[in-house]
């Protein structure tokens, strides 16, 4: 049985998010679907919170610009949850140009919103994905990472 937040993003993806039928309009009526596809109403709940959060984060400038040159430094409590492999990752994909700054720092904004003790590159990319979808003028670089996720060649990191 799925059991996690990434799970329930994963689901609502491939079922709505990409292009499909849209979503119950009744919050109630998505949540038993949920319930029903094996999702405990908890995961359900930070899914649903997790989503809200960020569409509030996608729309606002809540980071200044960075130049482009700029090197982002981790603090000790984004180490702890994001290894070097995940790091290095992130830093692919702003190199490769399908991260920029401000998104980058809202995907760090919402894995640390995720409750595991330690993301995956397998759960980044997701969270890459699911940003780059909320965030207008991000099309292609969307468009990249979800070739990324589906495609069976190994990717950058």
């Amino acid at each position: 049985m799925p059991e996690n937040l990434v799970d329930v993003l994963i689901y609502l993806y491939e079922n709505y998010l990409d292009g499909k039928p849209y979503p119950p309009k009744d919050q109630v009526a998505l949540e038993e679907e949920l319930s029903q596809a094996g999702f405990s109403s908890t995961e359900i709940d930070k899914a649903l919170r997790w989503l809200d959060e960020l569409a509030a984060g996608a729309t606002q400038e809540l980071y200044r610009p960075y130049a482009r040159q700029a090197m982002r430094i981790y603090n000790a409590a984004e180490t702890a949850r994001l290894d070097l492999e995940v790091r290095s990752f992130l830093l692919s994909l702003e190199q490769n140009g399908i991260l920029e700054p401000e998104s980058r720092e809202l995907v760090i904004d919402r894995v640390l919103a995720i409750d595991h003790p330690l993301i995956s590159v397998e759960e980044i990319k997701w969270v890459v994905l699911l940003v780059l979808m909320s965030r207008p003028g991000c099309e292609v670089a969307f468009s990249r990472m979800e070739e990324m996720i589906y495609s069976t060649e190994p990717t950058f990191h």
